[in-house]
């Protein structure tokens, strides 16, 4: 059984924590030496590094899973690289493409460890139903995606001082990547975004982003954290236009309706594990049992969903 460490004891912790008890070894480090104890006492009493630098240093150690803020994840990911082991980090995987870069030069310096980023979109049973639907030409071929989660969110902690684009509208990037990666367009040729409300010195928590790919086809993702919703952004619909028919999904997966000309039908793709979480635990241990397996959610599609969002973000700066 591996041991795995949490690095960060929060809420998201909490979830990573509880979807691996009974499969690995858990310990934990966090800036506060009480939240890390409080952990090892409700998930299994393992160890509690005082340290970042001593859980580095720990040979027993396969790999970390860091639930930190953003800002501290470049720091963290590349120093579990160097130390030999290997890392799923909480999205987004850091905060500029300066660490990004920073963290692919780590990558590549230890090619028998891994970087897998938290996206649990990837794994999510609607995304790979929408991937399969159009694997099969159901609704022929892609001309337009929408997608929309208008909602109204608090940005307390350390998520006030980031954008909900990056923070949370991240996750739609990653299912518009999916899709479009699946017809062999892995990077839109274009990128812009608007980002109604947003004042000089606030982080945005409106923003409509219109990607433009290869052959025509675009797609646009509206997000946002200050939109009055009753259901909490629950039962909002995006859609997938293609030549021969269309899909329409609940934005948050809970159901798919495809109308092609060859099929027509009501999905219901998955409740057990409607989030993807433990498709993505499975993944993580997976990859930790063999050496040089690779995961789903890794580096390279990381760095392609977070290069989306901060080309966005250059119309915040007027670059």
């Amino acid at each position: 059984m591996n041991r795995i460490c949490l690095v960060g004891c929060g809420d998201i912790a909490r979830t990573h924590a509880r979807n691996l008890a009974g499969k690995a070894e858990l310990c934990f480090h966090s800036r506060s030496q009480e939240s890390a104890e409080r952990f090892a006492g409700e998930f299994g009493g393992g160890r509690v590094f005082a340290r970042f630098e001593d859980l580095l240093e720990a040979e027993e150690v396969d790999g970390l899973v860091i639930c930190s803020p953003p800002e501290f994840h470049c720091e963290q990911v590349v120093g579990a690289l160097e130390a030999g082991k290997s890392v799923l980090v909480e999205k987004p995987m850091c905060g500029t493409a300066a660490e990004g870069e920073r963290i692919g030069a780590a990558v590549e310096a230890h090619p028998k460890r891994f970087v897998m980023v938290a996206e649990n979109y990837y794994y999510k049973p609607s995304v790979k139903l929408l991937q399969w639907a159009i694997e099969q030409g159901f609704i022929g071929e892609i001309q337009q995606v929408e997608v929309q989660k208008l909602f109204g969110q608090e940005a307390d902690g350390w998520k006030s001082g980031y954008g909900s684009l990056l923070e949370g509208g991240i996750h739609f990037v990653a299912l518009i990547s999916a899709l479009f990666e699946r017809v062999g367009k892995e990077v839109p040729e274009r990128v812009q975004a608007e980002f109604p409300g947003w004042r000089l010195g606030e982080p945005e928590r409106h923003s409509v982003t219109r990607l433009e790919y290869a052959g025509g086809a675009t797609a646009e993702l509206r997000y946002a954290w200050n939109a009055r919703s009753l259901l909490k952004g629950l039962f909002q619909h995006s859609r997938i236009f293609g030549t021969e028919g269309r899909i329409v999904f609940e934005s948050n997966g809970l159901y798919v309706r495809l109308r092609g000309d060859r099929r027509k039908r009501l999905y219901f793709p998955g409740f057990g594990d409607l989030m993807g979480y433990g498709g993505m635990t499975r993944d993580l241990l997976d990859c930790l049992r063999e050496e040089g397996r690779q995961p789903l959610s890794d580096f390279n599609r990381a760095k392609r969903d977070l290069g989306i969002v901060f080309e966005a973000y250059r119309g915040l700066t007027g670059g």
